[in-house]
């Protein structure tokens, strides 16, 4: 039942923040379903993946979606993401897991203290194509290493790099985070399968499922949520949790 509930406070966090949710699911996966750690950042890839798939439709039939950048960023972020995933037959459980603490630390802050995004309601000027390029690859060697969508991250680097509108970057980097965190997952099973480990599928479509339900949700109401005040209150939740992780991993390194 924790599990479930879990899953659609994964669904809720995405559909009123826009981000922050898929970072909830390895952690869930982890600690609460008992999951191996691999086994979790996999399943994780393939949620956050379904679940983002499903969010950008709106989007992408509102005419949300920007098709150039999705390229520009998002196939450098798939091949980041493979080889991420390729990356992890040589790191250990308790090293993936201290790289997702600081992810957790460093939402957490961008969420005390979000990045100046300057004009963030109108398109402007977009940077070069390689600065595009590498930032995307980057993003996605962090999905594919650890299983997190990186919205927190793309979203960002969409308004500052990509020269997008801020309506404009959330519906692009649904998409971008669907088709690296595809990428990651199937480079992800060759991992796998090098650790004779297997999926538990039926838990990645019910988790699925009630997160694209959650997110549905958390959609309705988020207009009548204070966002900066729920913002903050996410914040102080990832940095508990970090600290969680440091706390269970760090003497796995020792």
């Amino acid at each position: 039942m924790l599990a479930w509930i879990g899953a659609l406070l994964i669904g809720l966090t995405l559909g009123l923040l826009g981000s922050g949710g898929s970072i909830l699911t390895v952690p869930v996966l982890t600690y609460i379903v008992g999951q191996e750690t691999k086994v979790a950042i996999a399943g994780s890839l393939m949620i956050v993946g379904v679940i983002s798939l499903f969010s950008a439709i709106p989007y992408a039939l509102q005419k949300l979606v920007k098709w150039r950048t999705v390229v520009l960023f998002g196939v450098p972020g798939m091949a980041g993401a493979a080889v991420g995933a390729w990356g992890a037959h040589y790191v250990s459980d308790a090293i993936q897991m201290l790289v997702f603490s600081a992810l957790l630390l460093s939402a957490s802050y961008l969420m005390f203290k979000p990045m100046k995004l300057g004009d963030a309601e109108h398109e402007h000027t977009e940077r070069a194509m390689g600065k595009i390029a590498v930032d995307g690859f980057v993003v996605g060697a962090i999905t594919g290493l650890v299983g997190v969508g990186g919205g927190f991250l793309i979203i960002p680097a969409l308004v500052l790099l990509g020269g997008l509108s801020m309506r404009l970057a959330v519906g692009t980097s649904l998409v971008i985070i669907a088709i690296k965190s595809f990428a990651g997952f199937v480079s992800y099973l060759k991992v796998l399968d090098s650790l004779n480990l297997s999926l538990d599928w039926s838990i990645i479509w019910i988790f699925a499922v009630i997160g694209i339900v959650g997110g549905w949700l958390g959609h309705k109401i988020s207009s009548k949520i204070n966002q900066e005040q729920l913002k903050k209150g996410f914040a102080v939740f990832l940095i508990l949790m970090g600290a969680f992780i440091l706390y269970k991993n760090l003497p796995g390194l020792f």
